[in-house]
């Protein structure tokens, strides 16, 4: 198998964004660009990802199952990393399986991942580590659908400790990040011990993710972060037009790609917020770029390249 060589990648770098809004509330705005920690496995799939792939060596695995829909940032991630350090990786698909196979697939595949499609309905009620282990007869290490757990954390820990050297002695006073299954922002929570406030922006409706967050926290005291449950834009496969030119235009100006499932959501949250006068004058925000960009393909094979 491959060495895990990424553990000795350097710090992602962070990149300051100077907008008209941001210099009139006195508000800077920095991002920590973790979409270029790797070229495949990036964003906050490298990071929940490092000490996963890390486990199931050490442990003699040679083969890894997950979960996904099928245009998951996650499956991707698991593909590419299993092919570069020599697992055999499986996917177990929500849906019924269609060709030719999206962009996230194809790569995917051409990764080497084996897929195993079931329906939406059986896909909401199964046990899934029950369910991989009745459907494959060989033992592999199991990773959940997001790839968040416990491991998963402690890699997103590393955001803060990565950010201290980066950025002392002037420390953000806000961290931004999307949420999807919560395990990236738990692990900036954890990270941070009541340091300071961390925002996260919800990419899905409803307010479940503050129960997931709380779960993955579990008892520890932490009450410096909330949810941002408005800037959803529908769920994850809808978009609405302000969104998509707000994405463009940070292209196209700032040299800041987003993608529209998540990042994108979370930069429009952010200075949304700052217009409101949510955020404290004098004070530094750091949004934390959590990767994504592999989905744009995708987005544009269905919507029709409305994405630059």
């Amino acid at each position: 198998m491959g060495q895990i060589d990424w553990m000795q990648r350097p710090p992602s770098p962070i990149q300051e964004i100077e907008m008209p809004v941001l210099v009139a509330k006195k508000i800077r705005l920095l991002v920590k660009r973790d979409d270029l920690l790797h070229p495949q496995v990036s964003g906050n799939k490298w990071r929940k990802l490092k000490y996963n792939f890390l486990e199931a060596q050490s442990l003699g695995f040679q083969k890894v199952v997950t979960y996904g829909g099928a245009f998951s940032n996650h499956l991707a991630a698991v593909a590419a990393a299993g092919k570069y350090l020599g697992f055999d990786t499986f996917g177990i698909i929500r849906g019924e399986a269609h060709y030719p196979l999206n962009p996230t697939l194809q790569f995917a595949a051409s990764c080497g991942m084996q897929f195993y499609f079931i329906p939406r309905a059986t896909y909401r009620t199964i046990d899934r580590l029950a369910f991989a282990q009745q459907t494959f007869p060989f033992p592999f290490y199991f990773l959940p659908e997001g790839g968040t757990n416990a491991l998963a954390l402690q890699g997103c820990e590393e955001i803060i400790s990565e950010v201290a050297i980066q950025l002392t002695p002037q420390l953000p006073d806000y961290y931004c990040l999307s949420v999807g299954t919560g395990g990236t922002m738990a692990g900036v929570v954890k990270g941070l011990r009541n340091k300071a406030k961390v925002i996260g922006f919800a990419a899905l409706k409803g307010d479940f993710l503050h129960r997931e967050v709380q779960t993955l926290l579990g008892e520890a005291a932490f009450g410096n972060w909330e949810i941002a449950l408005d800037y959803h834009f529908g769920g994850y496969a809808k978009f609405q037009a302000e969104l998509i030119e707000f994405i463009n235009s940070m292209q196209r100006n700032y040299q800041l790609p987003l993608d529209p499932v998540y990042t994108g959501k979370t930069l429009f949250g952010i200075l949304d917020y700052v217009k409101k006068d949510y955020f404290i004058p004098e004070s530094t925000i750091l949004m934390i770029h959590t990767g994504g960009l592999q989905g744009i393909a995708g987005f544009n094979q269905r919507f029709g390249n409305i994405i630059d």
